[in-house]
């Protein structure tokens, strides 16, 4: 069985949905479970035919003029940078798994926009939010999972700058060293289980007739 791949996968976009809206950039950092990163892809998108920025989503923009100058140039045709990332995920050397944070915004453009212009997706049906293993991680009620209200020893020192490819690695850090967290939580449980009593002693056996 070959290891899963996490694929670490941030969008920018000019509003909520994609067919109405278009993705303006995207990246995806590909981690080993161990946070080998073992490769990235990204690229800048000519908009839809047809499509328009949101109102709340072009004010937003106009905010940052660094990352909004980023995703503007270079351009590419959708269809022909969908093809190549979809050829790029499924030559991953091993189980790609999409990761986001928010998962539900991320994949719903990017499953879109592999469906419409490479007609399948690598992924499946399915993408691990990383707000939710938050959730199950931290106690926290789930909309309290904001990165501010993380523990600090899950990041690493990368920076956020709505540049795709600089969040999509950031991310990834983020997820490989919850994970590793987690492995360890659960390494741990399954030993105090096998212990007996959780104490550190093996459980006394049934004594003899």
């Amino acid at each position: 069985m070959s290891a899963e791949i996490y694929v670490s996968t941030d969008v920018e976009a000019d509003g909520p949905i994609p067919g109405p809206h278009s993705m303006l950039s995207f990246a995806s950092a590909a981690f080993t479970e161990d946070k080998q990163l073992i490769g990235t892809f990204s690229a800048n998108l000519e908009l839809l035919e047809g499509a328009s920025a949101h109102p709340v989503q072009e004010a937003w923009w106009k905010t940052q003029p660094e990352a909004w100058a980023a995703c503007r140039k270079d351009l590419q045709q959708p269809a022909k940078a969908m093809v190549a990332y979809v050829e790029w995920v499924e030559a991953l050397p091993g189980k790609p798994v999409f990761v986001a944070m928010p998962a539900g915004f991320d994949f719903t453009y990017m499953f879109w926009y592999m469906m419409r212009f490479a007609e399948r997706c690598p992924f499946s049906w399915s993408a691990l939010d990383i707000k939710t293993l938050a959730f199950a991680m931290t106690g926290l009620p789930y909309r309290k999972n904001i990165k501010p209200r993380l523990p600090q020893r899950w990041f690493d020192d990368h920076p956020h700058t709505h540049v795709a490819l600089d969040d999509a690695i950031e991310q990834g850090a983020l997820f490989c060293n919850m994970l590793a967290e987690l492995r360890t939580t659960q390494a741990a449980i399954a030993a105090a289980k096998q212990d007996g009593d959780g104490t550190g002693q093996k459980a006394a056996g049934k004594p003899a007739n």
